[in-house]
């Protein structure tokens, strides 16, 4: 049986979450009903206040497509930026000031497909931001086409007949270019998925989240998958923990998702080891002197 004080308490929460770290004014979004964005959204907000991140050294920067309009709701210093150039302009911020708090909120059209090379050697620079993903298989926004990520088979408006390419896996992405964090979260798997952007928030170095959302307006009439709570019912039975999955044969993993951090490593943040550098310079110079 629900608990009704336990969900006014939680809608009180909620509440108070969107006062503190969204601009009410340019509430309600424009995603469509059942869209994932929205929960994902709300999932960085409550990582950021888990955390106890200031505003004011907290940098929001997005691209282009559905997902980035987060850049507009959240009431931090944000910068909507060019289409696939969000990593681009986050790693700007990050260089020009370390101490700042650098989080890029991005589609998988945005970050893989015109994005994928900053994302690439954003990963091996390992400079310290973080990038989330809000990834529902499909151009979303501009009407339907496949991304990078569309299953093979799937259909989108550019791929009628089923799309013949392999998805990219953005997590293993990130992790084969040099990323030093790299994990997936989901739309479904709330709790976890917040903790997971707290983990890469919190880490140092490069972080990327691929967070699976939902798009039934396009994915999910296209791919017949349902109504949105179909979709995030197939998360919840399709993602498998990343501990459970360690233990698992690769058959048993056939289309299915892990959830949890993926890839975790340490080693030099690139702004940190860029100071070094200078400071050896200038050492150096004095010693000459």
């Amino acid at each position: 049986m629900v608990n009704r004080g336990d969900v006014k308490q939680k809608d009180k929460q909620m509440s108070n979450l969107v006062y503190k770290y969204m601009r009410p004014e340019h509430l309600p979004h424009i995603w469509c009903p059942g869209c994932g964005n929205g929960i994902i959204m709300r999932d960085v907000a409550q990582a950021i206040e888990n955390l106890g991140l200031s505003r004011n050294n907290t940098i929001i920067v997005s691209g282009i497509g559905c997902s980035s309009r987060a850049a507009g709701y959240l009431d931090f210093n944000t910068i909507h930026t060019t289409h696939g150039r969000a990593i681009a302009f986050a790693t700007g911020i990050k260089l020009a000031n370390p101490s700042l708090e650098v989080i890029v909120i991005a589609g998988d059209g945005d970050i893989s497909a015109i994005g994928g090379n900053h994302l690439i050697h954003a990963a091996r620079r390992n400079i310290g931001i973080t990038v989330i993903v809000m990834n529902n298989n499909i151009y979303g926004m501009t009407g339907g086409q496949y991304s990078p990520t569309t299953p093979k088979g799937a259909f989108g408006t550019t791929a009628p007949y089923g799309n013949l390419d392999r998805p990219f896996d953005i997590a293993g992405l990130a992790y084969g270019a040099g990323a030093s964090f790299a994990a997936r979260g989901s739309a479904y798997h709330v709790q976890q998925t917040i903790n997971i952007i707290q983990e890469g928030i919190h880490h140092s170095g490069f972080s990327l989240i691929d967070v699976a959302s939902v798009c039934p307006t396009y994915y999910g009439r296209k791919n017949k998958s349902g109504s949105a709570v179909d979709m995030l019912k197939w998360q919840r039975d399709n993602m498998i923990p990343a501990e459970k999955a360690a233990k698992m044969e690769p058959e048993e993993l056939k289309g299915k998702l892990v959830l949890g951090i993926l890839h975790q490593v340490q080693y030099k943040e690139f702004t940190y080891a860029y100071d070094q550098l200078i400071k050896r310079l200038y050492q150096e110079r004095e010693e000459n002197e």
